[in-house]
């Protein structure tokens, strides 16, 4: 059995295509002493891993050549350390591969919950992120007015239900029809805006007469823009991703009226990682858990079968196909 793997094979100019990327097939892996062989079982697929490709993030940049980068969950299939058994599910570095040998002391045990994908959404980075991002960094208050941007997407639709639960009006901005719909009729937000349907400011003034007193903000550009003069006094934004500047050659500069809106205003923009608060995962975990056994967070995933389908999804995903985490299963 060969080990087949996706590696960047060009550096994108402009938007990412296809075509950017190579399949190989490579001997499987030996593990030695103190590794596992792992066997890949779903790949999440991340706007960020395009910002990869354009240098050095919070994490080093991708070169052709290199195999594509990812965190993924994957299955132990040989042991040749008392840290993992055969079976384990574990969170591991393996990138874009269907097996890969590794110290067991890099790979993360996973407890048994099904289905096996929510580790990689609601109980993973996107759950997580909108957990810490939302309440710690946007401290939203209860009666306060939260809008919270690309709103149908993994961290965006956790974000608002997280919001709703902690009795703020929820205000969605997502692309068409059918996420906005999704947003009011599935998920409990309060209004959606359909960015791509017509003016954004009527839509804000519309759904925020109060203003916005926290905007959790995945896009950037000029959804961000179109925010910074609905911003109530002493408003939050917290800056979480900026998927509008990942996908092309040279991002957009920042929206004009920073810092001067934010000096008025008397606004805070922070922006965030989730390494900042990895220390307290227990209690975010505690939390999710509780409201999803409760029925109180919904979990919507974008499921797709097949390896060979990797480098489409991911440019789907730049595209904004994507309702809720795209994941692609390993077959």
């Amino acid at each position: 059995m060969q080990n087949r793997q996706i590696i960047l094979g060009k550096l994108p100019q402009g938007k990412l295509t296809v075509d950017c990327f190579q399949t190989r097939e490579t001997p499987m892996p030996i593990p030695g002493p103190g590794e596992v062989l792992l066997r890949t079982l779903y790949v999440p697929l991340d706007a960020a891993s395009r910002a990869w490709m354009q240098g050095v993030t919070y994490r080093s940049g991708l070169q052709p050549g290199d195999i594509m980068a990812a965190t993924t969950l994957a299955e132990v299939v040989t042991s040749r350390s008392p840290l993992l058994a055969a079976g384990d599910i574990v969170l591991a570095e393996t990138g874009w591969q269907t097996f890969t040998a590794l110290p067991a002391a890099e790979a993360l045990k996973q407890p048994d919950i099904v289905p096996h994908t929510h580790l990689l959404s609601v109980y993973g980075v996107p759950g997580l992120t909108a957990y810490f991002g939302l309440l710690e960094c946007g401290r939203p208050k209860a009666g306060e007015t939260v809008v919270i941007s690309a709103a149908a997407g993994a961290v965006g639709m956790f974000a608002g239900q997280i919001a709703r639960l902690h009795g703020c009006r929820t205000v969605g901005i997502a692309g068409g029809a059918a996420k906005t719909a999704l947003l009011t009729d599935r998920l409990g937000f309060d209004a959606a805006i359909d960015y791509k349907a017509g003016n954004l400011h009527d839509g804000l003034r519309r759904s925020c007469p109060n203003g916005i007193d926290v905007l959790f903000d995945n896009v950037g550009g000029d959804i961000l823009a179109a925010c910074l003069p609905h911003m109530a006094k002493q408003g939050r934004i917290v800056c979480c991703g900026a998927v509008s500047q990942y996908d092309t050659a040279s991002p957009p500069a920042a929206p004009a009226g920073i810092p001067g809106l934010l000096i008025v205003n008397s606004l805070t923009m922070r922006g965030f990682l989730l390494a900042d608060f990895l220390h307290r995962q227990e209690q975010a975990l505690t939390a999710l858990t509780a409201w999803v056994a409760e029925e109180k967070l919904a979990v919507i995933e974008d499921l797709i079968a097949g390896f060979e389908l990797l480098p489409a999804a991911l440019v789907g995903l730049l595209a904004g196909e994507n309702t809720g985490k795209r994941i692609v299963q390993v077959t």
